[in-house]
């Protein structure tokens, strides 16, 4: 449109000879005709061959000065300038206003020392308007494009960090439900299919009614702990009864489950708290992680530790971490007996 507008906007001024200087040592103006069309074309080529259309351009303006001048000629070498700056490398880019400047310079100074012509400073001024006003126009708009992209880049790599910082999460969350899956579900499970072996080899009715009852009891805790597991699930906006959390506190009633289910003449549950009192409360995942240490270690005391004392230790230092031990006897068990039910 560019090209088409100044080709018509040119031809018609020269028709009707609108130059805007005489034409300089008889150049035909026929001349500035052809130099009209070969801007024109170089307008062509504007976006994809900047560096090619200035420089086509710049000859083009030569001949059309020589010839007298046209105003849309000039118009489209402006509109070179700022593709040029626009649409060519970086380093083009930034090199272009400094020659636009020192054209500038030298147009102005020239002659100004050689002739001694105030009239140089008046062409060094149209010379600036026809060469630096462009330039700078598009370094202008090109930096500010520039710092567009680069902001778009920015935002697309702090999003790319937060997605991958989410999935991270998300993983991190899936493998530590699946920790905490495990923890309170295998103890139950594994006592129920142990009693329940029992309860099928045993021909004692008050054995099997006591491997039942242990049976029982725990398909009911392991139901109550994945009825816990699932609210943490649910949507925080969901009404549901709040369900208990298997922290520290909730120590006693797991030693004393499991003082129940130890053998007759077996183990012997013992709960040393060294924690100071009035000490800050502990981190909740800290806390479940414990109660989960405890309870794995009563479930493999009583199922496979000789009888004797079971040390339950808790120690907590200022400043440190929190110290959990079970110390159970080693040993073989003795003569047949029931398996030994999970606690907790």
């Amino acid at each position: 449109m560019i090209a088409l507008g100044g080709l018509f906007c040119g031809a018609l001024m020269w028709a009707l000879g609108l130059h805007n200087n005489p034409s300089y040592y008889g150049t035909p103006r026929w001349l500035g005709l052809v130099a009209l069309f070969v801007i024109s074309a170089a307008e062509l080529v504007r976006r994809s061959r900047p560096l090619i259309g200035l420089g086509v351009g710049t000859v083009a303006l030569a001949v059309d000065g020589l010839s007298g001048g046209l105003g849309a000629t000039m118009l489209m070498f402006t509109d070179l300038v700022y593709a040029a700056v626009m649409y060519s490398g970086a380093t083009a880019a930034q090199r272009i206003p400094r020659i636009c400047w020192l054209v500038t310079g030298l147009v102005t100074v020239v002659p100004l020392v050689v002739y001694n012509d105030p009239l140089a400073l008046l062409a060094g001024t149209f010379v600036g308007l026809l060469v630096i006003t462009p330039a700078w126009t598009g370094s202008v708009i090109r930096n500010h494009r520039e710092e567009a992209a680069a902001a778009r880049l920015e935002a697309e790599r702090v999003a790319l960090l937060a997605e991958l910082d989410r999935r991270e999460a998300v993983a991190s969350e899936r493998s530590r439900m699946a920790r905490e899956l495990h923890d309170m579900v295998a103890n139950h499970l594994s006592a129920i299919a142990i009693h329940s072996s029992a309860a099928l080899s045993l021909k004692d009715p008050a054995a099997t009614d006591e491997a039942l009852g242990v049976i029982r009891e725990n398909s009911v805790r392991g139901l109550a702990e994945m009825r816990r597991l699932i609210g943490l699930l649910r949507d925080p906006g969901e009404t549901s009864e709040p369900a208990a959390t298997s922290t520290l506190d909730a120590l006693d009633t797991l030693l004393e489950q499991a003082r129940t289910n130890a053998r007759p003449g077996g183990q012997d549950i013992v709960l040393c708290d060294e924690r100071p009192d009035g000490a800050a409360p502990l981190p909740t995942p800290v806390e479940l992680a414990a109660y989960r240490i405890v309870q794995e270690s009563l479930t493999n005391a009583l199922k496979h530790a000789a009888p004797g004392r079971v040390d339950v230790t808790l120690a907590h230092r200022a400043d440190g971490p929190l110290e959990v031990s079970v110390i159970s006897p080693y040993g073989d068990r003795e003569g047949p007996g029931r398996p030994a039910p999970a606690p907790g």
